[in-house]
């Protein structure tokens, strides 16, 4: 067996764990350090010297991690103890290992000191029956298995099922984008628990806690909140750093923070990112959902909207316009038809006539046939029946253009005519 012994920074131990799960589903919490049983899956990663450098140089926590590997958890241990000091590791193991690096000893250190007694070798050449009667059956145990003569066995750390983190910060925020650098350590997290549990992000919640004074008379609250979505899932976190950020610009503490807390709120399975070798499908910089929502959380959801497709035949009445960021569902924001122009006007124009031809920018000659719209009968007036006859027309002064004539009852005035759209 081969084993990892790690310490890493108090502030990322959960999201270390949920990295080193990617290597091996044997992990578990031993006091300070998390150990590591690698010997099944190492030859999976290209043996012992690959697995060992992807763990720690191509983490995206980007933190400086304290390691050392042995034949047994606690020889890992003991070596990653005498790291820590600064000190080197003797040439005979585990016979020379010091015996303040093994925890079933730290009790007795300076008692076996006194009998001569200040490494691994002593004590194992000490009478059994006497160091147990004297000293208890836990540190025999303890060496029996830090030589390997002993199975060792340990609770295995699992994955949670919710991404729910909280950290302190460094110094009181007073201003939100002062949250930011930390916001960032937690996506840093939250991007190896989405690759450990093979899942996207959509909609994440940011919570700060403030301090608690009173303001004007009133009693402040002691959490503020920030929700943020996305339209499709995510792993990376360049997209969600940048709309964080957006978010923080525009938001203010009703007092300082001191604590900071990210938590997943929905994810979704993680498909993939899709490669292509050809040119149009390689394009770069940002999608579009990724702009519409940084322009959102930017200008404000008001100021960013999408068309939304409603059941009504009526041009103008075919959608309304809501904002990209309410979460339209995909399947209601439908494509007008083939035929309409890409511009409508906002109220159409009547056209002047020059016999029975309607003018804009001179006489406008018919192209094609009429394509009769009979719709709105239900809605009062003035936005009520609509009997049109669409046309598209089109003269070298105007382009192509969309025009209707009004369809009336027998008896009353010629039909007018009306300018309703712009071919591009």
């Amino acid at each position: 067996m081969h084993w990892i012994a790690l310490l890493p920074p108090e502030a990322d131990r959960a999201a270390w764990s949920w990295w080193a799960l990617r290597f091996t589903p044997r992990v578990a919490r031993v006091e300070e350090a998390f150990l590591l049983e690698v010997s099944v899956s190492q030859r999976l990663w290209g043996g012992r010297e690959r697995l060992l450098h992807q763990l720690l140089e191509e983490n995206p926590l980007e933190t400086l991690v304290g390691y050392a590997q042995g034949a047994t958890s606690l020889v890992a241990a003991a070596l990653l103890r005498l790291a820590c000091r600064g000190a080197a590791a003797p040439s005979q193991l585990p016979d020379q290992l010091p015996l303040d690096t093994l925890s079933a000893a730290l009790p007795h250190v300076h008692t076996l000191a006194r009998i001569g007694c200040r490494s691994w070798a002593d004590v194992r050449a000490l009478p059994r029956g006497g160091v147990a009667r004297r000293f208890g059956a836990a540190l025999l145990e303890a060496l029996d298995a830090a030589y390997g003569e002993q199975p060792e066995g340990y609770p295995w750390l699992a994955m949670p099922e919710v991404f729910d983190v909280k950290i302190e910060l460094p110094a009181l925020a007073t201003s939100a984008p002062e949250l930011l650098w930390s916001a960032g350590r937690l996506l840093s997290q939250l991007q190896v628990w989405l690759q450990a549990r093979q899942r996207g992000v959509l909609a994440l919640e940011l919570e700060w806690a403030l301090d608690r004074r009173r303001y004007n008379g009133e009693n402040l609250p002691s959490h503020e909140q920030l929700v943020i979505r996305t339209a499709q899932p995510a792993q990376g976190m360049t997209h969600l750093r940048r709309l964080m950020g957006e978010h923080l610009a525009r938001s203010t503490l009703a007092a300082p923070a001191h604590h900071l807390r990210l938590r997943s709120l929905e994810t979704a399975p993680w498909a993939g990112a899709s490669q292509s070798f050809l040119p149009e499908d390689a394009a770069r910089g940002d999608r579009l959902h990724q702009l519409v929502e940084r322009l959102s959380a930017r200008l404000g959801p008001a100021q960013v909207v999408v068309p939304l497709a409603q059941a009504d035949h009526r041009p103008e009445r075919m959608q309304r316009w809501v904002p990209a960021q309410g979460g339209t569902p995909r399947e209601h924001q439908g494509a007008a038809q083939a035929t309409y122009p890409a511009w409508l006007l906002p109220r159409p124009l009547a056209l002047q006539m020059q016999g029975d031809q309607p003018c804009y920018r001179g006489p406008l000659h018919l192209l094609c046939a009429e394509q009769r719209i009979e719709a709105g009968w239900w809605d009062a007036p003035p936005q009520g029946l609509a009997s049109r006859d669409y046309f598209i027309a089109g003269n070298e002064a105007a382009g192509l253009v969309w025009i209707y004539r009004e369809r009336l009852r027998s008896g009353r005035t010629p039909a007018r005519w009306f300018l309703h759209g712009l071919y591009a």
